[in-house]
């Protein structure tokens, strides 16, 4: 789970993951609901907002918790008592749905989040607008037109947006650079075959965006996807360039490569497309595996052939790469932008309030599995 502040105030949440046992008072998960919430502003109706949530893909753990923390449902239908997150305007992709449900079945949060979206899309289309709790932006083209008449809230792949909740921020881009549509029935099949995610390039600076700060985000998008971005892109590689890259699909070795590491071991062969696109970092940039601790087996993800991978592709920046499994205490990972650019990390002990613009992590995945950049997700001694 990934907030994002940018300098004008705007709140944009990345993917959720609130398990039960982070709900759990005597347990031992860190409560990311309280460290989510403590950091969002109430408005004048006393309703505590994100103004954009941005649904990477309808994974469990990319979707956990929504309908217990998350309003859904028309603004005039939220009450004190439960005291819900209003989602201002939704950014959601169809076409990562569609090929979500060709291949399993969707969890509960996912199958709300989905029916929250087409509420807003009927509505918009009933109305010809929308008010803040209404809003949606659709990152990416439907299939056979379903989006054609969609064009004020539509962002097809490769546009650059600077809206959040209908406001212009002059203090943050996005470039939306997948999910892409498919060409043909044969890449068609091929897309569904492989994990598609959103994936974006988002920009945070001054106002006017001089010399920002690049944060790629890519849910869990693996190597075909970025191997397609590549053939799409590649001529400008600055496309792809970050200072912060949350290593897609929780440091996986399928984001790099078609081969199987458990099986190839140290004959699996890198796809150079795909290294190419994940290859672009800008001077001192941090890759963060949002994963349990990475070990040298043959555990996938997170990968330890992918780990390395990362780190040689920081070594020439003097990079760092940062596993939040392998983080100390219960604290969020968290990043400022500082007068002189670029991100800093801040101190996890830190207690003062942030400066904007920013991008935090919340974290919450059990012992096993995966969250996304955050605080350590398991308890150490």
């Amino acid at each position: 789970m990934t907030l994002i502040e940018t300098g004008d105030g705007h709140f944009v949440l990345v993917d959720i993951n609130i398990r039960a046992a982070a709900d759990d008072p005597k347990g031992d998960a860190p409560d990311v609901a309280a460290q989510l919430k403590g950091r969002l502003k109430r408005d004048e109706h006393g309703r505590r907002y994100v103004d954009a949530f941005l649904l990477t893909h309808p994974d469990n753990d990319h979707c956990r918790g929504l309908q217990k923390h998350f309003h859904l449902g028309p603004l005039d239908d939220w009450n004190e008592k439960d005291d819900k997150i209003v989602i201002r305007e939704m950014w959601s992709s169809p076409i990562v749905f569609r090929r979500a449900s060709s291949q399993h079945s969707l969890c509960d949060d996912a199958k709300a989040w989905a029916a929250e979206a087409r509420r807003r899309v009927r509505h918009f289309r009933a109305n010809g607008y929308a008010y803040e709790g209404d809003k949606i932006k659709i990152l990416g083209e439907d299939v056979d037109g379903k989006t054609d008449d969609l064009t004020e809230i539509l962002v097809k792949g490769g546009d650059v947006f600077h809206t959040i909740c209908g406001v212009t921020d002059a203090t943050f881009g996005a470039h939306l650079l997948a999910p892409l549509l498919a060409s043909d029935d044969e890449e068609a099949e091929f897309l569904s075959k492989n994990n598609s995610s959103v994936v974006i390039n988002l920009s945070l600076g001054k106002t006017g965006l001089s010399n920002p700060t690049y944060y790629l985000l890519g849910g869990d998008a693996e190597v075909g996807i970025w191997e397609r971005m590549w053939n799409k892109y590649g001529e400008d590689p600055s496309v792809f360039q970050y200072d912060i890259l949350v290593a897609p699909h929780h440091c996986s070795w399928h984001s790099l490569s078609w081969d199987s590491w458990s099986e190839c071991g140290e004959d699996a062969e890198v796809s150079e497309d795909a290294r190419n696109a994940l290859g672009q970092p800008l001077s001192g940039a941090t890759i963060v595996a949002s994963s349990k601790e990475i070990h040298d087996d043959e555990a996938d993800p997170p990968c330890i052939r992918a780990e390395r991978e990362y780190k040689s592709i920081l070594k020439p920046v003097t990079g760092t790469f940062t596993c939040l499994g392998e983080l100390k205490g219960n604290e969020p990972l968290e990043f400022e932008i500082t007068s002189s650019g670029g991100p800093k990390q801040k101190d996890r002990k830190a207690t003062s309030n942030l400066t904007a613009p920013a991008i935090l992590g919340l974290a919450g995945a059990a012992a096993g599995s995966s969250s996304a950049l955050g605080a350590q997700p398991f308890k150490h001694g």
